[in-house]
């Protein structure tokens, strides 16, 4: 609880402790209305102010005027009938003050709690550097740090910069990055990401990006920037608000003017001031929009801070709403659905030990940079002697031969060995075939493939239960690769072989301005598609820059089955939103006619203002927790 929110409360407090005590002390006369002036001070001199303010910066309607001119006309009317000999009301007026005070404080209270999640985002913000100088380490700050360099991050501290660890292994703690509470395993040579905290061992990292680029510095921007875009709802109730407020209160003017000027012109009957002017300023307090105003941006910022909990970073409320409405969504394939990188999946009719095959084709791709190369030297897992392989030939686009451990070692596709004029055995799998040859006799072949990421399987199903309607996926592989990926996860339709700027243009006819489109990619060759869509979701982990500049949503951890959840969450927001607006208008419709026709009393018009506030705002609350459902 902050300091505004706990002078508030206290005031709250004093003011409900002496509006008790006053009712049953007997006082009166000029005593009396002191002590009650008192209190309505402690509770309402904030709002009397902001009303003046407001009528100074010309921008008077707002709910402090409502407040203001209800309770102080209540006072008024108290004042003239004690003048006539009764005894005047001036609990009524206290109380609506009292129990606005009190909305105020439950939406201070629901605003700092969803502020929670988004502030301890904010926490990641690293304070310093680490950098060892002539054997001393040295604290400096990070944006000091150039590309290259090496930094000293302890046990307990947060990665300043992103990098590549040199030296060392531990346990990360990314779950302010990414939503996941287990601790990820890193080590010699694997990436990390600034904002992860070291849970033990001490690191050496080499610096990849300057702070200003780092995945810390993004993410930070991200979030500062969320709450600068407004949904449609939102732009809608500050409009109403706007228009709402001055017609209320010229229409609380004509309910205290009219009907006694009507009575005594037409009627012939007494005015009955008292009686209009009363209904006049209940019609006000029940009219103030409150209850709309603050709960639809707060729903919103529950919806955006529920998000970033669960590792999704939604760049402004707008989105959070167009996303509630995606009924098309379009996956880039390689690093989205499937892990995108290349790795050893099978080996077939392999007439020697497969540990055997594997290592000749790895010995043999040893001075290769290739993807397909790498993924055979990850495969062997052992270390590559050198001194083994001689007489390397690399024939471009083909693969290679090579002499190891004096046998001649042939490793490629079927072109290369048709050069040699070897037999190969047809491969019926998806994905890149390498032949081996062995003193030019076929001894098997090895397949190569992008591997599925585990959840793409459920990603898939989630987002269908989900009533997605179309499931597209779009990839520059080749028809066969494509095929057996859009197969395997069931997805409705695949387009293959697609350069960039085919994608963009798939996207393009794919948009009618009937259904909202949502493109899923990570790639930097995805930013113009991601554009283009009505809605761009990037992997934000292993994504590239351009990939999450241009997204409008960014998956922290690269698991497809976030995107189910941030569904979800929008869906949940929008429902809390849609419950507010109809809860709050239907309540303060019924209440203004009860009002307008002397039903309604002082009492019902605090419940149908602060009341309703605080149910709606307490509404909004359960956006926080959409993704945990």
């Amino acid at each position: 609880m902050n300091k505004k929110q706990k002078k508030t409360l206290i005031r709250i407090i004093i003011a409900a402790i002496l509006l008790i005590a006053l009712h049953f002390l007997p006082t009166g006369g000029l005593i009396r209305f002191i002590a009650y002036m008192i209190t309505y001070y402690i509770i309402g001199n904030d709002i009397i102010r902001k009303a003046i303010n407001g009528i100074k910066n010309h921008k008077p309607f707002d709910e402090s005027l409502l407040m203001a001119v209800a309770t102080l006309g209540a006072i008024a009317l108290a004042l003239y009938q004690e003048a006539h000999g009764l005894t005047g009301d001036y609990v009524e007026a206290i109380a609506v003050m009292l129990f606005y005070q009190i909305g105020e404080f439950f939406q201070s209270a629901a605003v700092a709690k969803s502020r929670k999640n988004i502030s301890e985002l904010m926490d990641i913000r690293p304070d310093y550097a680490n950098i060892e100088t002539a054997g001393e380490i040295k604290q400096v700050s990070p944006e000091e740090v150039s590309v290259g360099s090496v930094i000293l991050v302890k046990a307990g501290e947060k990665i300043p910069i992103d990098g590549i660890i040199i030296e060392g292994k531990s346990s990360l703690n990314t779950v302010a990055l990414t939503g996941e509470s287990v601790p990820r395993a890193v080590q010699l040579n694997d990436e990390v990401i600034s904002g992860s905290i070291n849970l033990s061992g001490l690191l050496k990292i080499k610096t990849t990006k300057n702070f200003g680029d780092s995945t810390v510095s993004k993410i930070l921007e991200l979030v500062e920037n969320a709450s600068s875009r407004k949904s449609k709802s939102e732009d809608f109730i500050s409009k109403f608000a706007r228009v709402y407020t001055p017609i209320v209160v010229f229409s609380a003017l004509a309910l205290a003017i009219l009907p006694p000027l009507i009575r005594i012109l037409f009627l012939n009957s007494p005015a009955l001031w008292s009686v209009w002017i009363y209904r006049a300023l209940t019609f006000l307090v029940i009219s103030c929009p409150c209850a709309l105003v603050v709960s639809i941006p707060l729903s919103f910022f529950a919806g955006l801070g529920g998000a970033s909990r669960a590792g999704i970073l939604i760049k402004g409320s707008n989105y959070l709403e167009t996303l509630s409405k995606v009924k098309t969504i379009v996956f880039d394939k390689t690093g989205t659905l499937t892990e995108g990188e290349f790795k050893v999946n099978a080996i077939h009719h392999n007439v020697i030990d497969e540990e055997k095959l594997i290592e000749y084709a790895a010995l043999a791709e040893s001075a290769s940079t290739h993807p397909i190369a790498i993924s055979l030297r990850k495969a062997y897992k052992k270390e590559i002697d050198r001194t083994r392989v001689s007489d390397i030939q690399e024939i471009s686009g083909n693969g290679v031969v090579a002499k190891i451990d004096d046998l001649e070692i042939i490793a490629g596709n079927e072109k290369l060995m048709a050069k040699f004029n070897i037999d190969t055995i047809a491969c019926h799998s998806a994905g890149t075939i390498i032949h081996i040859a062995i003193n030019r006799q076929y001894a098997g072949h090895i397949v190569i493939s992008d591997v599925i990421k585990p959840d793409s399987f459920k990603a898939i199903e989630n987002l269908k239960k989900l009533n997605i309607k179309n499931i597209i996926m779009l990839t520059g592989d080749l028809k066969k690769v494509a095929q057996s990926v859009a197969e395997k996860l069931k997805i409705d339709k695949f387009y293959s072989e697609l350069l960039p700027s085919d994608k963009v243009e798939k996207v393009e006819e794919l948009i009618d301005g009937k259904n909202i489109i949502a493109f899923v990619g990570d790639g930097i060759n995805d930013a113009p598609v991601l554009s283009r869509a009505d809605i761009g979701i990037a992997m934000g982990a292993m994504g590239s820059d351009a990939a999450i500049e241009a997204a409008d949503v960014v998956l922290m951890d690269d698991n497809p089955l976030k995107i189910a959840t941030a569904i979800k969450i929008s869906k949940k927001c929008l429902s809390i939103v849609k419950q507010n607006i109809w809860f709050a208008l239907g309540i303060k419709a019924l209440c203004l006619i009860l009002g307008a026709v002397g039903i309604a009393n002082m009492w019902l018009a605090v419940f149908a203002d602060v009341g309703v506030m605080i149910i709606c705002i307490l509404n909004s609350f359960r956006a926080l927790f959409a993704s945990t459902k």
